[in-house]
């Protein structure tokens, strides 16, 4: 996790609760890029801040 932190962050007993309910990550092609965390957090800041 980077040090930047906003409020609309997930906490760890946030992230635990919520990351068995996302899908397994594809097997083949191209890996993933971002963590999966970086873009909730990203999708629930967006949220929070209307922009």
């Amino acid at each position: 996790m980077p040090p930047d932190r906003y409020p609309s962050d997930l906490t760890d007993a946030q992230w635990e609760l919520i990351e068995p309910l996302l899908p397994e990550p594809n097997t083949g092609g191209r890996p993933e890029k971002h963590p999966r965390r970086e873009i909730v957090n990203a999708i629930l800041y967006v949220v929070r801040s209307g922009c």
